[in-house]
């Protein structure tokens, strides 16, 4: 019982250090003296990924390069821009890879159907060698099997 409750507290010192280390990673002097405008801010840079780390988001990361995006994301906002508008602005200068969640239209296309695509392939050849298995299963009929059977066929007729 003793080992649980010490595991228990270093787990939550644990995620406690964690999260709080992902508050560091917008610096103070980044942040928009509005409210509002720091919250779209902050949701924006939920969406964008940083592209040293290229599993956290910018708001998540403390690399150079999240910071300077951190900055072109605030800039974008004090100057008017909608979040559709500024996220738009950080894809036309890094790509479609900036964003946590690509976006699904025709060029990638086939990325998302893929996998959709592979899986009813192997379903249809998994079922047609079932199929040619059964078939060829079944022993061949010997010689007085195959009269017995001509006699069924030739009685029915």
């Amino acid at each position: 019982m003793r080992r649980l409750l010490h595991a228990f507290c270093l787990g939550v010192v644990l995620a406690i250090g964690a999260g709080a280390t992902q508050a560091w990673a917008v610096r103070p002097d980044e942040m928009l003296s509005d409210p509002a405008l720091e919250a779209r801010a902050r949701a924006l840079s939920k969406e964008l990924r940083c592209l040293v780390c290229q599993n956290e988001s910018i708001d998540d990361s403390n690399a150079d390069l999240a910071h300077d995006l951190r900055v072109l994301v605030r800039d974008r906002i004090k100057k008017g821009d909608t979040d559709r508008q500024a996220i738009n602005y950080i894809v036309a200068r890094y790509g479609e890879f900036v964003l946590l969640k690509p976006r699904f239209d025709l060029r990638n296309a086939a990325l998302w159907g893929t996998p959709v695509v592979l899986l009813l392939a192997g379903g249809l050849f998994m079922l047609a060698g079932a199929r040619r298995r059964r078939r060829l299963s079944s022993p061949p009929l010997s010689a007085g099997e195959k009269q017995e059977l001509d006699a069924i066929l030739s009685r029915r007729e």
